[in-house]
């Protein structure tokens, strides 16, 4: 049907013009559709929709896809007797289920409301990530809003990761991922022979629903639960990270030549004379930025050449297409999950010692202040001079060794040089204001059998910080040309503290007598200066703690709202295009700019909030996997004291980050003494009622280990026995109450120290007069002397009395046997 054709009814589309622009049978729009349910106020029937909107015959299939399309994601629902109807209508409310260990879950409102409560019942319809609408029912014990589900909109999960358990001849798969809480049932299959124990992936063929609970095929048998590599294994499938090519993909790497060709140099800038290196760490394969710097008149020239992996992986390709699906490599202990195929990531893109490789370069010229003057993006061609580690050039500058080869005595001068204009670029930052948190990284040391042998930090030099601020540098520019040439990209943002995190810093800061300056929009100049002021204190890493958790989260978008921490207008990133998908999209930009056409890879927005969750999905796998192999090695351990310091406190109890292993642990609430002891989450502590004792974010505490248990990757500790600083008074009032508790202790020990003398004497001529048969009976016979003599010397004060007692009670010397 032409759109002129189309009645007054169709016409008045208020999206009418949008519609006809994306079809050439434009159907009413979705909020044309929900205007008119609304307006009707009742639920309506199919055919009567069709006559409300003049939907033609040969149209009623196509608007009942697009009616589908609108119920599945929860914009309309159909009731019992198939009419339509707004949810909001019928008090329902769309969201994801967010599942528990303990068998509760909520529902997370599209809407970003407030979650609705779930319990063990309701959870039992559905699994962690289902989409659902539910209804609110009323309020829990704790006064939050509980909902009951009313349909399942969309099933998340198709393929689970567990262990199998094997009960009266039926078989379970318990899932590995803890929010889905429900086991599940294994079909009778005789083509794979599993054990009990052995970790599977299961499909599940049958959802769960109120009467029954989930029933799955075991298709692939991983292995025994302790096998090496297994953490890994299992973490790949529970958060669904891609990490085998397909047969095309690898197709068209294949075709790829193994070197670059001479054919590819043309309309590239050649820098095969500069003296670029690469710096990285001692197990980096990855070389996807080069470095050099000159000193240019009272300024500096500094080149940074990134791997030009935009030449090989293009729009289109299926290579192209996965690395949009990872968006990011995965970093594991002994594995790499790549972005890009190893031809790729470890070869041909990657900046290797002399072999010609092609770059985008950001050629940048820097004032003797630190500030970038002037810069220029181009298509290069080079050869990078040496590998270097991060050790061996933090060593030549440091002066503990000496460059041993006449490539690395040739390099020495440019490193030095580097190094200069870093020194440059550091004051610049601190004047700019940067946020500069530090934080202890660690690395695993690993035995023959593929588990730890030992934790170790990995200390940052001065190299380090060199290719960093390098980096920045050229990200700084990448942004700056985009934005300038209006060409769209991704932008790494990071937005302040919101209003509330904000109040929740500076009511902390107040317990301390400090202040973040810089009212009700603080900048990360007003954040650095607070940093630098605490950190001659004994309690600066607590503080700098609650401070970056004031912050929020750094993300990929389109909307450039500037980047926080580092205190910059504009940020993006450009220098990592091997390993992060969001860098292959910069250089794609930068090169559309320099062509002076225009890149557009689809929605912006959707691409931001996809890399930004393979990043989080990455992390998250990465923690698990080195959790699991902390616990494991852990078990040895376990009835070890350890010394360790409060790194988090949540209600059910304190996490401790053990010194000696750079472990974490849980010390349960239960755990922290015979109190009642209350979560307080803006001052970041456990206080107890009765006793006062307080257990705090930065705390310093000995405890002992009892539990490190695999299946739930949970390492628990208790309370040492060595006494240590853990719990301190509350306020003052508690304070008073422990300096006079102290002086009743040293009265009691002072009156202790007359009458002990004088009771012992007694009792010993009491024992030489007549011996006694036990030592039960010499108890006896010192009880009367032992109650009498301290309220007697305190002058009959209760609470010296009792606190003599107590002091002198441990100083019970051994009875003789008569």
């Amino acid at each position: 049907m032409s759109t002129k054709k189309l009645s007054k009814i169709r016409k008045s589309d208020p999206h009418f013009e949008r519609e006809s622009k994306n079809y050439e049978h434009p159907l009413p729009s979705r909020e044309y559709v929900l205007q008119l349910l609304e307006e009707q106020g009742r639920p309506v029937s199919f055919d009567a929709l069709c006559a409300l909107l003049d939907i033609q015959p040969h149209e009623a299939e196509m608007f009942q896809r697009r009616l589908g399309a609108m119920e599945r994601e929860a914009q309309l629902m159909r009731n019992r007797k198939g009419a339509y109807i707004v949810p909001e209508k019928a008090s329902l409310i769309s969201g994801r289920i967010e599942g528990h260990a303990d068998g509760y879950g909520f529902l997370v409102p599209d809407d970003g409301g407030d979650d609705l409560f779930l319990d063990a019942k309701q959870m039992s319809k559905v699994l962690h990530g289902d989409r659902a609408l539910a209804r609110v029912v009323g309020l829990d014990r704790k006064g939050r809003r509980e909902g009951a589900i009313v349909e399942v909109l969309e099933r998340a999960n198709s393929r689970v990761v567990g262990r199998v358990l094997i009960e009266h001849g039926i078989a379970v798969v318990v899932p590995e991922n803890r929010r889905i809480n429900q086991d599940i049932l294994v079909t009778p299959d005789g083509s794979l022979k599993v054990k009990a124990g052995q970790v599977v992936m299961i499909e599940i063929i049958e959802q769960p629903t109120r009467h029954a609970q989930p029933i799955g095929r075991i298709t692939e048998v991983l292995g025994n639960y302790a096998d090496p590599g297994m953490e890994i294994e299992i973490a790949l499938r529970k958060h669904d990270l891609p990490f085998e090519f397909s047969a095309k993909a690898l197709d068209e790497t294949k075709a790829l030549p193994d070197k670059v060709r001479k054919s590819e140099w043309e309309g590239r800038v050649d820098i095969r004379d500069l003296p670029l290196v690469t710096i990285d760490g001692e197990t980096a394969k990855d070389f996807d930025d080069a470095v050099f710097a000159e000193k240019r008149g009272r300024g500096w020239r500094l080149v940074v050449a990134i791997a030009d992996v935009s030449h090989y992986v293009r729009p289109g390709m299926t290579l192209d297409r996965e690395a949009q699906d990872r968006g990011n490599s995965v970093y594991f202990p002994r594995r790499v999950i790549p972005m890009l195929p190893e031809k790729l990531s470890n070869g041909l893109c990657s900046l290797n010692p002399d072999v010609e490789r092609l770059a985008m370069v950001c050629d940048m010229d820097i004032n003797n202040r630190g500030e970038i003057k002037g810069y220029k993006f181009y298509p290069a061609v080079f050869r990078s001079q040496a590998r270097l580690t991060y050790t061996q050039v933090w060593d030549w500058l440091s002066g503990a060794a000496k460059p041993e080869s006449d490539v690395h005595r040739a390099l020495q001068p440019h490193v030095q040089a580097l190094y200069a204009l870093f020194k440059i670029l550091l004051k610049a930052r601190g004047e700019r204001g940067a946020i500069d948190f530090e934080t202890i990284e660690t690395m695993m040391l690993f035995n023959d059998q593929g588990k730890i042998d030992n934790i170790v930090p990995v200390v940052r030099n001065d190299a380090h910080r060199l290719i960093e601020e390098c980096m920045l540098a050229a990200n700084v520019c990448a942004s700056a040309f985009l934005e300038k040439n209006k060409q769209a990209c991704l932008y790494r943002i990071h937005e302040g503290p919101t209003p509330e995190k904000l109040e929740g810093l500076r009511n902390f800061l107040k317990e301390f007598g400090l202040d973040l300056p810089g009212g009700d929009e603080p900048s990360a100049k007003d954040y650095g200066s607070l940093l630098e002021k605490i950190k001659p204190r004994p309690d600066a890493q607590l503080l700098q703690t609650v401070m970056l958790r004031s912050l929020r989260q750094a993300m990929y978008s389109p909307d450039n709202v500037g980047h926080f921490g580092l205190a910059y207008e504009h940020y993006t990133h450009f220098t990592s295009p091997i390993r992060r998908y969001p860098d292959l999209l910069v250089h794609r930009s930068i090169k559309a700019v320099l062509e002076g056409t225009r890149y557009t890879p689809g929605s912006w927005d959707d691409i931001g909030l996809h890399c930004s969750m393979t990043e989080r999905r990455a992390d998250e796998a990465t923690r698990d996997v080195n959790n699991w192999l902390k616990c494991y090695y852990m078990r040895d351990r376990i009835g070890e004291e350890f010394d360790g310091t409060i790194a988090a406190v949540v209600p059910f109890g304190v996490f401790v980050a053990l010194d000696s292993v750079y472990v974490e642990g849980l010390l349960h609430v239960s755990e922290l003494g015979e109190d009642y002891f209350q979560y307080d989450n803006v001052k970041h502590q456990m206080l107890g009622e009765r006793s006062g004792k307080r257990y705090r974010l930065g705390d310093r505490l000995r405890v002992k280990l009892v539990r490190a248990d695999l299946e739930t990757g949970r390492v628990d500790f208790v309370l040492g026995e060595t006494p240590s600083p853990k719990a301190q008074p509350a306020d003052a009032k508690a304070e008073k109450k422990s300096a006079f508790k102290k002086m009743v202790d040293a009265a009691a020990k002072a009156i202790s120290g007359v009458t002990e003398k004088g009771r012992a004497k007694r009792a010993a001529e009491k024992t030489a007069k007549a011996p006694v048969k036990d030592d039960r009976a010499a108890g006896k016979a010192a009880k009367p002397a032992a109650k009498a003599a301290p309220a007697k010397a305190a002058g009959g004060k209760r609470g010296v009395g009792k606190a003599e007692k107590e002091a002198k009670a441990p100083a019970k010397r051994p009875r003789k046997r008569s």
